[in-house]
């Protein structure tokens, strides 16, 4: 049985959730589970709460907890990472100094300047975690959550050799929409969906083979609950003909279109998000109140007399399962681009389909996105390339050049600005530097 670590242990909701679904799996039922984090309070949480699955289950599977990352890692197979680097007193500043200049971000954990800083503080420790992972597990599969996701698994690749697949809910979680918004049941749907991380584009929907798109426009165009709910993404596809995964309140964020302005911010990004975050700085508040609640949730979960074994729909769960000889597994995965997107830099980390198997991951080359989308997905990657090099060479003026470039910086402020407001953000991350 398959020993399957997980490092950020202390994320209750996740790690809680992706438990469940391995052990439906009766080829991973016995497996032994590896739990650690650097925050003991939260990693018992978590130990209490997979021991519960696993009793209320009747499962084999054996399970440990540990502060040491390098016990936890020891012979794992696959190794599971949600990390978050910093409490918002650090990352706080991501958002409010960007702010002091115009720079509107509320979620700021993937890309712009925000992305940019949350990755330099995050890269030195996911390049620790795969080294010792070289040393201790060099045979295993890393399954990446944390975020900013694409300039990570690049980080990854570049600096060592470890196998290594990022994984995000955006595809699957707009691919569903798209079916309720059109009235179809979801195993008539098929797709193909491509290019970066929250960024990527289903170059085509189909409902029992027939293109769905003339659907879809139908449903934003006259169903004006379908248009409100994403206001962001839609008009974005009305533009540009092809839908993008991620939530309309990360979109309005990567852009030039939505928040250079407070008028559009209201009228695109405060209230049609679906999830709402369109407020400013959302993601900072959300984090702000549950660093007061967030054992309430945790212990309304633990006062529940029953709890739901059911099976999800995490891809880590399927792909485990596949790997180790169950049924083959098709999901978006974020991968080194060696000939799979056409018209986007060579090596970068792109978001394609991959089959998941015994014989190990298997991307699917798709081509060219079209040409209505590439110039923007484009964009994003050759920054954050530029972004990768300058973090791990420690080159300050690569890290300005790639914020310089960042569509929303780039709307809102002069060069000298952009320099001033990076100057900034260095100052309050002096210690997460690289050295140059």
């Amino acid at each position: 049985m398959p020993k399957i670590t997980f490092i950020g242990a202390g994320s209750f909701g996740f790690t809680r959730k992706l438990v469940k679904d391995i052990l439906t799996f009766p080829l991973l039922e016995g497996a032994e589970i590896a739990l650690m984090d650097i925050d003991a309070e939260r990693l018992d949480f978590a130990q209490r709460a997979v021991q519960r699955i696993v009793t209320a289950g009747g499962y084999p599977a054996t399970v440990s907890a540990t502060l040491d990352r390098e016990a936890a890692l020891r012979d794992a197979d696959y190794v599971v990472v949600t990390i978050l680097i910093g409490s918002t007193d650090v990352w706080r500043h991501d958002i409010e100094i960007p702010m002091k200049y115009g720079v509107d971000m509320n979620v700021g954990d993937t890309r712009g300047v925000s992305g940019i800083f949350r990755s330099l503080r995050t890269i030195p420790v996911m390049v620790d975690i795969a080294r010792d992972m070289q040393r201790l597990c060099p045979d295993a599969l890393m399954l990446n959550y944390t975020n900013p996701m694409a300039m990570l698994c690049r980080a990854l690749d570049i600096e060592t050799d470890i196998r290594v697949t990022g994984l995000c809910h955006s595809v699957q979680g707009t691919s569903k929409m798209l079916a309720k918004w059109i009235g179809a049941p979801y195993d008539e749907i098929n797709y193909t969906c491509a290019g970066i991380n929250h960024t990527a584009w289903f170059i085509d929907y189909t409902w029992n083979g027939e293109d769905a798109y003339p659907h879809i426009k139908r449903a934003i165009s006259e169903n004006a609950e379908v248009y409100n709910a994403e206001q962001v993404r839609n008009e974005m596809y009305l533009a540009l003909d092809y839908y993008v995964t991620e939530s309309s309140g990360h979109n309005s964020e990567y852009n030039w279109w939505f928040r250079k302005r407070p008028d559009l911010i209201e009228k695109y990004a405060t209230h049609g998000t679906n999830w709402n975050p369109g407020e400013h700085a959302y993601i900072l508040k959300e984090y702000r109140r549950r660093e007061h609640d967030w054992r309430d949730d945790i212990h309304a979960w633990f006062a529940e007399e029953e709890i739901d074994l059911a099976r999800g729909h995490e891809y880590a769960a399927y792909i485990i399962n596949a790997m180790e000889g169950g049924e083959p597994f098709k999901f978006n995965g974020n991968v080194p681009n060696r000939g799979l997107v056409d018209n986007l830099p060579a090596e970068a980390c792109v978001e394609v389909p991959v089959w998941a198997s015994r014989d190990g991951l298997e991307p699917v080359a798709v081509g060219a996105l079209p040409a209505s989308v590439a110039p923007l997905t484009n964009l994003y990657a050759q920054i954050e390339e530029m972004a990768v090099a300058g973090i791990l060479q420690g080159d300050k003026r690569l890290i300005y050049q790639a914020v310089a470039y960042s569509p929303l910086s780039a709307a809102v402020c002069s060069l000298k600005e952009i320099q001033a407001m990076v100057d900034e953000l260095f100052a309050v991350n002096a210690a997460y530097l690289p050295a140059s």
